[in-house]
């Protein structure tokens, strides 16, 4: 067999620090050959493409193991975006302008406010009915745990100064904010995507995604009428990346528990996990934690979704039919509800699964010490240190610092640690700024992690927390040849680096 592509001249990093190779082929959208350019050169023919590296480095294609694939192209489509706005005024604007281009009658659908970025602080009812007085409104916080609703909102939703929150959630009526579960009782009246506008999206955030080195992702709480779209997309041959989904149990504000997926696997889409959330977000101060969050209007401890039993019976239920599990547990409370259930399952029904938590936020030294006998796989966003870094200092209770995303001791642990970026909470989706972050913007000095840490989580440990690890992740014979080219990290200044091509089963993609 001759090889399709061939690469020499520069740094191929394997991701065995043992296996220093000069050149590597590609035949079949699998890894054919790696070694000696010598030895691999018999391999080139006439229809070889031959790629000179000229001192750049090929690398396992980026995997972003956190990312609502959907809601990054919601906001590249049709959704009003938020995320630069840095006054209350600014988003008010927005709405008004945006109000302008609809119909009344017609939801108008916002994200991305942040207050502790907002002169003026968070969107209010009072302020939203000012701005679109002819069209219901909601604005979702940045972090999607909080939203911001104005009084059509609110009544279409039969939502009164009476109405009592789901178990796991919050309603503050003057200000017509929903929080955490709350969310589902605005969702029943609010639109519902179809499986063509889920398409769509998928397509636009998949695309994105892909420019920026992105050749496998995880998308977290997905429902059945998104995972009906991606099975339609897989079908046609039309996932423009590798996608593993981790289906939602149980949505927002609702008792119902969706049943398990039949579970699927092409190469290019992978239905095997679940997701859960435990608890809230952090840049929100909705985080379930031990010690109240800081500067906070009223005391408050963030919020627990589920009561540990009733999470451990669903996460059973998954854990025997063989699902891979992914927990969103931010807080050192959620943290010790979720590993309780893990070592549950484990105590009670060992079957070698390594479940995920997603997040990880403010894990002690006790949490690493427990994941790590039990294997988790944890998920972090090293992005998050970078753009909700002012969030972090202000509600973040003082001992709780120390601990606030630290990847030093994640992997000082012994963890696998798969980073992530959880679009569209932050704006930049670029692994390149992700490793830059892991690198140098640690919340206390001293926690960040090195160059060959930070690529390791953002290719080989990523697949690893899919359960691709045998096919991706490294340079290795028979591995899909999904491949980026940059700017040698080992050779140049963080602000130099520079993604230069991407290859997805061995076909270079342009954008």
């Amino acid at each position: 067999m001759k090889a399709d592509v061939f690469f020499h001249n520069g740094a191929i990093l394997t991701m065995n620090a043992n296996v220093q190779p000069e050149a590597l082929a590609v035949a079949d959208g699998k890894i054919l050959a790696v070694g000696n350019k010598l030895e691999l050169e018999p391999l080139i023919d006439s229809s070889t493409k031959v790629i000179d590296l000229a001192g750049s480095a090929l690398l396992p294609g980026f995997n972003d193991a956190h990312v609502h694939v959907w809601k990054v192209g919601h906001l590249r489509t049709t959704m009003l975006d938020l995320r630069e706005q840095t006054t209350l005024e600014g988003v008010y604007a927005a709405v008004r302008e945006r109000a302008t281009q609809l119909t009344p009658g017609t939801w108008l659908l916002g994200r991305g406010w942040n207050e502790a970025k907002l002169i003026g602080g968070a969107p209010d009812k009072t302020g939203l009915d000012a701005a679109a007085p002819n069209n219901p409104v909601v604005l979702t916080r940045t972090c999607a745990h909080i939203h911001a609703a104005n009084s059509s909102a609110l009544a279409l939703s039969s939502i009164t100064s009476e109405t009592v929150a789901p178990t796991g959630g919050e309603l503050d009526w003057l200000r017509g904010h929903a929080i955490e579960t709350a969310y589902g009782l605005l969702q029943r009246a609010m639109p519902a995507p179809s499986v063509a506008d889920y398409q769509g999206y998928i397509l636009a955030g998949l695309g994105y995604l892909r420019s920026l080195g992105v050749t496998s992702a995880t998308d977290p709480a997905v429902d059945p009428v998104l995972l009906e779209a991606y099975r339609s997309l897989e079908a046609q041959n039309k996932l423009p990346i590798r996608v593993n989904v981790l289906f939602i149990r149980r949505p927002d504000g609702g008792s119902e528990t969706f049943p398990l997926p039949e579970k699927f696997n092409s190469g290019f889409l992978r239905i095997e996990g679940v997701k859960f959330f435990a608890d809230g977000g952090l840049s929100g101060a909705t985080a379930a934690v031990s010690i109240p969050f800081r500067n906070t209007e009223h005391t408050s401890y963030g919020v627990l979704r589920f009561e540990t039993e009733e999470l451990y019976q669903l996460a059973l239920e998954a854990h025997l039919a063989g699902f891979r599990i992914g927990t969103h547990a931010i807080g050192d409370r959620a943290l010790d509800q979720i590993l309780e259930v893990y070592e549950r399952l484990e105590i009670e029904h060992p079957n070698g699964m390594r479940h995920r938590i997603e997040h990880f936020g403010l894990a002690n030294k006790t949490h690493l010490e427990r994941a790590k006998k039990l294997g988790v796989i944890v998920v972090p966003q090293a992005i998050f240190l970078h753009e909700l870094r002012a969030n972090f200092q202000q509600y973040v209770p003082t001992p709780f610092l120390e601990h606030c995303y630290n990847l030093r001791a994640m992997i000082d642990a012994g963890l696998t640690l798969a980073l992530s970026t959880d679009g569209p909470v932050v704006r930049e989706l670029d692994p390149l700024e992700g490793i830059k972050a892991a690198m140098t913007e640690p919340m206390v000095e001293g926690n960040g992690i090195t160059l060959e840490e930070s690529l390791q989580a953002y290719t080989l440990n990523g697949a690893i927390a899919q359960g691709d690890g045998s096919n991706r992740g490294t340079l290795e014979v028979g591995k899909h040849a999904d491949l980026v080219v940059i700017s040698n990290p080992f050779t140049t200044k963080p602000e130099h680096w520079k993604l230069e091509k991407t290859f997805v089963a061995g076909l270079e993609i342009t954008q």
